[in-house]
């Protein structure tokens, strides 16, 4: 039996009060995967080499630093 036959199977013995769990699960797991699109997969692209390199800016310090780093260059 497949897994497909077997939760069908399984849908039939749960009581209709509960029904609502198990769409709401089954709908999120029928999204399909996200692809990430070209310029996402460029970014990607840039992490990789600058890790690969050592290249480019590094960041010591809290999350604050960096928040209040960011704003002071706007």
């Amino acid at each position: 039996m497949s897994y497909k036959e077997l939760a069908k199977n399984l849908i039939d013995q749960i009581p209709d009060s509960k029904m609502y769990y198990i769409v709401a699960y089954l709908q999120g797991a029928a999204i399909p995967e996200e692809i990430p699109n070209m310029e996402t997969l460029e970014a990607l692209e840039e992490v990789e080499e600058m890790i690969r390199t050592g290249s480019g800016q590094h960041f010591q310090g809290t999350a604050e630093d960096f928040t209040d780093m960011l704003l002071s260059e706007a």
